[in-house]
C-alpha cells in the first residue's frame, strides 16, 4: 500500500442513541471508502455497548461516532470506558455532529480523538484518521 501500511485502514461509523438522522454519517462512511479505508457501517439507534463490541468483531482501526441529538457528553465517554474496559486501547476514538466547540475539548481532553463539526472537510477527517492509524497501529 502507498501509504505504508500493511492492510487497509478499518473504521467502524456508528450513530449511538435514539438520533435519526444518518445523512451525514453514510456521507462520511462514503469519503472514508472513496479514500482507500474498509468502513463498517452500524446504522441507527445502536447502544455503545453494541458500537464497542461490534468494532471488536471487526477488528477496527477506529470509532467514528456521528451524533446531532445533543447526547455527545454522556455517549462519548460511555463509549470511550467501554472501549478501555475491553481493552481497545489502540483503538481511535473520533466523530462529529452538532458539538459545540467547547464540548468537543472536554470530550478530547477526557480521551476522545479529533471532533468534527458540520462544515468539516470530508478530506481532513480521512487524513487525520489515516494519520493517527500510521501513528499507532501496531501492525
Amino acid at each position: 500500500m502507498s501509504d505504508g501500511l500493511k492492510r487497509p485502514v478499518r473504521v467502524l461509523v456508528a450513530k449511538v442513541g435514539l438520533d435519526g438522522h444518518d445523512r451525514g454519517a453514510k456521507v462520511i462512511a462514503t469519503a472514508l471508502r472513496d479514500a482507500g479505508m474498509e468502513v463498517v457501517y452500524t446504522g441507527l439507534r445502536q447502544t455503545p455497548e453494541m458500537v464497542v463490541n461490534a468494532a471488536l468483531q471487526e477488528d477496527v482501526d477506529a470509532i467514528g461516532i456521528s451524533i446531532l441529538s445533543g447526547a455527545h457528553m454522556t455517549v462519548f465517554p460511555k463509549v470511550a470506558a467501554l472501549m478501555k474496559a475491553k481493552g481497545l486501547d489502540n483503538v481511535l476514538l473520533t466523530g462529529g455532529g452538532i458539538i459545540p466547540e467547547e464540548d468537543m475539548q472536554q470530550l478530547q481532553a477526557a480521551g476522545a480523538g479529533k471532533l468534527f463539526g458540520p462544515s468539516s472537510p470530508t478530506g481532513d477527517i480521512a487524513a487525520y484518521i489515516l494519520e493517527w492509524v500510521k501513528q499507532n497501529r501496531k501492525d
